[in-house]
């Protein structure tokens, strides 16, 4: 089936902000007195920022997300920035006739700054925040409402993303997986969450939705089956 979509993650997938948001939370972690658990939080980046504050701060949980945001809020434009490459792959994907989404669990907020401030906004046409589902990656809602928003069924898209949450919930929603290789889990992570293919780089993702349907291997075969 022709591919007509791609959505992707936010935070270590188009935006090189995981170092930013790791030393936000440390600074979070020691406001409050708590445990780093040698970065254990690290692992949990990607899921709401509500889930992580009642994990590590149960109780505390209003306090560590004031915190959370004060710091974020003061360091997102100096340090927050796109991954080499991904404005002129966007602007491909356009030209391609693909239409693009974000799928986060990010804040509304948090994520409006970021996709303004790095310039990608216009190139967007459906984002999903942690406002926008009752339910957050991995479950696949928010893949769905994205798919919703385009008009797209799950088979025509593509989600592409850094983490274990990313590849569980493109694959339980039906989509194309793919997993890159620059963000937060290791390579050997993502080829156990068994998405269709990895990306080294961007030129990867637009070389694979350049082959004709025809041509390629099964989407839905083992991890690493798309020659990428």
């Amino acid at each position: 089936m022709k591919i007509c979509a791609v959505l992707f993650d936010l935070d270590g997938t188009l935006a090189d902000s995981l170092p930013f948001i790791t030393r936000t939370y440390r600074l979070v972690f020691g406001a409050l007195g708590l445990p780093w658990r040698d970065g254990e939080v690290v692992r949990w980046i990607g899921r709401p920022l509500k889930d992580i504050a009642a994990y590590f701060a149960g109780g505390r949980e209003e306090e560590f997300i004031r915190l959370y945001r004060h710091h974020y809020d003061l360091g997102h434009d100096r340090h927050v920035r796109l991954f080499p490459g991904t404005l002129e792959m966007l602007a491909e994907l356009r030209k391609m006739g693909l239409r693009l989404g974000i799928v986060t669990s990010k804040g509304a907020e948090g994520t409006m700054r970021t996709v303004e401030v790095t310039g990608i906004r216009p190139y967007l046409e459906a984002i999903v925040t942690a406002q926008d589902v009752s339910r957050h990656k991995p479950d696949p809602d928010p893949v769905h409402k994205a798919l919703a928003l385009l008009s797209v069924s799950p088979p025509q898209a593509v989600f592409v993303g850094d983490s274990r949450y990313d590849i569980a919930a493109g694959k339980g929603a039906g989509t194309v997986t793919f997993g890159v290789t620059w963000g937060m889990a290791a390579r050997e992570e993502l080829l156990s969450c068994c998405p269709d293919g990895l990306l080294e780089s961007w030129q990867d993702l637009l070389n694979r939705l350049r082959q004709p349907a025809e041509s390629r291997p099964p989407e839905n075969g083992p991890a690493g089956s798309l020659q990428v």
